[in-house]
């Protein structure tokens, strides 16, 4: 028990006015105590949020200091194929005739599809033989890219030919708009499918097959055919897989789209 001691010359009353007062001033001081403690907490949880945040910022900044190093495709739409091979579409008319006219190579292979407002796509040989993977993946990414996704298709008719079959020559009597090309010679079509995926390619954003994205990303996101803004995706892609929120709607394929389930 704890020890109680009386001062002799005051009466009882006033040793229990004493202690009483005492016992308030006690109480305060703990009050006070445990008000200092609470407030420390708020304001280490504030210092802790603000050093979260603080690191955030500086990886961000990290990322978006490695995106902003621009590569020359990324005006147009890519990939990189799951053989390695880099692959090049038109995102317009404007960067379709850009694409034929100054990237284009001899050993290269163009792709487009039967249907009108069509990307070309090219798949960049750089000296190596482009492999049927790689062909079927280009084709897949030219018809996903296409009016066939907002059409809601499953697949289009895409064809593959050499840089010397496309031609801004037009036939007697025909006129071709900017972006637009003549087709010679054989016209090689391919098996594909209107899908995409999106992932975070050393920080920038990558949209093409999913075989593709699969292979050279470890974060990614499947989306198909559908309704929501590109926009509203655009945020929640970026939850998944980070990035910069408008290299991700410029990834994403026009016509609307949702998050594969799963």
């Amino acid at each position: 028990m704890p020890l109680i001691t009386l001062d002799v010359r005051k009466s009882l009353e006033e040793n229990a006015s004493l202690y009483y007062e005492k016992a308030k001033k006690l109480k305060k001081k703990k009050e006070g105590a445990l008000k200092a403690i609470a407030d420390a907490k708020k304001k280490l949880a504030k210092l802790e949020k603000e050093a979260a945040v603080e690191h955030q910022q500086q990886e961000d900044k990290k990322q978006s200091i490695s995106a902003g190093k621009k590569e020359w495709y990324e005006k147009f739409r890519w990939f990189v194929s799951s053989a390695g091979f880099l692959v090049v579409g038109g995102r317009d008319a404007t960067t379709n005739e850009i694409i034929i006219k100054k990237h284009a190579g001899k050993d290269d292979i163009v792709f487009h599809t039967d249907i009108a407002g069509s990307p070309f796509f090219v798949v960049k040989a750089d000296g190596k033989k482009i492999d049927e993977q790689s062909i079927k993946e280009a084709a897949s990414a030219t018809a996903a890219f296409s009016k066939a996704w907002k059409l809601g298709m499953g697949n289009t008719p895409v064809f593959w030919v050499l840089p010397g079959q496309v031609s801004k020559k037009a036939q007697a009597g025909e006129f071709l708009a900017k972006g637009a090309f003549m087709i010679y010679g054989k016209k090689n079509y391919v098996d594909n499918e209107v899908a995409c995926a999106i992932g975070n390619f050393n920080g920038k954003m990558m949209a093409g097959p999913l075989s593709a994205v699969k292979k050279r990303c470890e974060k990614l996101v499947e989306v198909e055919q559908g309704r929501e803004k590109s926009s509203d995706i655009a945020k929640r892609i970026q939850h998944k897989i980070g990035g910069s929120l408008d290299e991700i709607i410029r990834a994403l394929p026009s016509g609307g789209c949702r998050i594969k389930a799963k």
